[in-house]
């Protein structure tokens, strides 16, 4: 951000390549101050973690594993770098229009450690003095290494001044500038404010305690990648028919049920997990359940009639997701049914909270896939990624009707695509009569649950 606007013809946006200053005790390496062509990069050499002693952590991964096992998680750590956004996590420095050469996206440090502000610099005709300041909120400013005759006033404090007749160490003094925060969080910002003679500019600093990937192994095939989710309730004769069709196109995948009938019943197989859950606890409960238990990179969500047909193919779910790894949810169409939808919401004055309408419609086309689109929820059959899920989580307070209010909690955090082609059948309604009872809740019941969502949500008016 800055207070002056810069002066036309000035580019901005190039690559940035400026110079190390040297210390004035040392020969120097530059007479003035070159003007750097500046834009986007990124540090191609990271410092590499020290491991002392610590034992290292393929250390029981058997050797003729370790190699194939480190070019999957290696691809998985590039997708986990796409999805965070720090694939192109670079510093982007603004020409010195002000004329102050900073960082103009800011830039990011971890809580309480001493950090290095890069890319300072003040470009300027000759003067007999150059005097700059930075002040924070949230830290302490300081100038590393500093030697005889070099003018700063305030190290280790919020408020820092520098000074030198000569501009070349000038800016080596800022070169050589940190930050550290001294206040303990770990999702926070500060402001820096750069100023120079009538000149000031202010860029943010990003306070975050670094957070360690989680990877799932994809494996070689489609049974190492994805699980199949089913929550049951009172249809065993419809789940027994799904669970069959499932096994004549996939006899190894694996399957976990989640169950809260009444009376529950065995539900044998290969591979089967069966959870047997207090009754009636609902829908939701049985999905959080179902997805807990998940070990793959990714689930099959499917209800307890429905039916595997011979175009239904996990594979083409999970080619969409690996192609595009910032997804999270790919959803099919059951039978001729896709439902795909948007969530229009409004937040509204804070007195009153905000307003949330459902259309059935979608985004834009999602590229490279066609009849693929966006859209923020879609039908209950779909392909999730499993920790994108669990971070959303199904609310278990949501027993008997529940699907929209799961993509009503993850607006803004899910990436969502429905697709044409992805279909699976369902099966004729033959419900017995104590399921219709629970299928279909009384007017206490959606009283109990607009009333949650109106607190829960910070609602003003709901209609879908």
């Amino acid at each position: 951000m800055m207070r002056e606007k810069r002066s036309p013809g000035q580019p901005c946006g190039q690559k940035v390549s400026f110079p190390r200053f040297s210390n004035l005790n040392r020969v120097p390496e530059i007479l003035d101050f070159p003007r750097p062509n500046v834009g986007p990069f990124r540090n191609e050499n990271p410092t590499p973690c020290t491991c002392q002693n610590t034992n290292p952590a393929n250390q029981y991964v058997p050797k003729k594993e370790l190699d194939d096992l480190q070019k999957r998680r290696a691809e998985e750590f590039r997708q986990h770098q796409i999805r965070t956004g720090k694939e192109n996590d670079v510093l982007i420095l603004a020409p010195a229009n002000a004329p102050l050469q900073y960082p103009i996206r800011g830039f990011r440090v971890t809580p309480m450690n001493k950090t290095p502000v890069p890319g300072l610099a003040l470009q300027t005709q000759k003067r007999a003095v150059y005097k700059v300041s930075l002040r924070v909120q949230k830290g302490v400013l300081s100038v590393s290494d500093i030697q005889e005759g070099e003018q700063v006033d305030g190290q280790d404090e919020k408020h820092l001044r520098i000074s030198s007749s000569s501009l070349q160490q000038l800016n080596d003094l800022l070169s050589r500038l940190t930050y550290t925060s001294t206040i303990y969080h770990i999702k926070t910002e500060d402001l820096a404010y750069f100023s120079f003679e009538n000149h000031e500019v202010i860029f943010p600093i990003e306070i975050r305690r670094l957070s360690v990937p989680v990877l799932f192994d994809p494996g070689k095939d489609v049974n190492s990648q994805v699980t199949v989710l089913i929550k049951a309730f009172l249809r065993y004769k419809e789940l027994n028919v799904l669970i069959s069709s499932i096994r004549r196109s996939y006899p190894k995948i694996k399957i976990i049920v989640a169950d809260d009938s009444l009376k529950p019943e065995k539900v044998e197989g290969d591979n089967i997990e069966h959870y047997i859950m207090p009754p009636a606890q609902g829908w939701f409960a049985g999905r959080n359940l179902a997805v807990s238990q998940v070990t793959t990179k990714y689930f099959l969500w499917v209800d307890d009639d429905f039916v595997f047909l011979n175009e239904t193919r996990i594979e083409s779910f999970v080619k969409i997701m690996e192609s595009v790894p910032e997804l999270d949810v790919v959803g099919g169409q059951v039978g001729g049914n896709q439902f795909s939808f948007l969530l229009q919401y409004e937040e509204g004055i804070s007195e009153e909270g905000g307003c949330i309408t459902r259309a059935v419609r979608t985004h834009a086309p999602l590229p490279g896939f066609d009849g693929c689109f966006f859209a923020d929820g879609v039908v209950n059959y779909f392909l999730g990624r499993t920790q994108a899920v669990r971070r959303v989580a199904f609310d278990p307070f949501l027993k008997r009707v529940a699907h929209t209010e799961f993509f009503v909690d993850g607006l803004g955090d899910l990436l969502v695509v429905t697709c044409k082609g992805l279909r699976i059948g369902h099966q004729k309604h033959s419900a017995t009569n104590n399921y219709r009872f629970y299928r279909h809740p009384p007017k206490s019941d959606l009283e109990e649950k607009m009333t949650h969502h109106f607190f829960k949500n910070y609602l003003k008016c709901i209609k879908y």
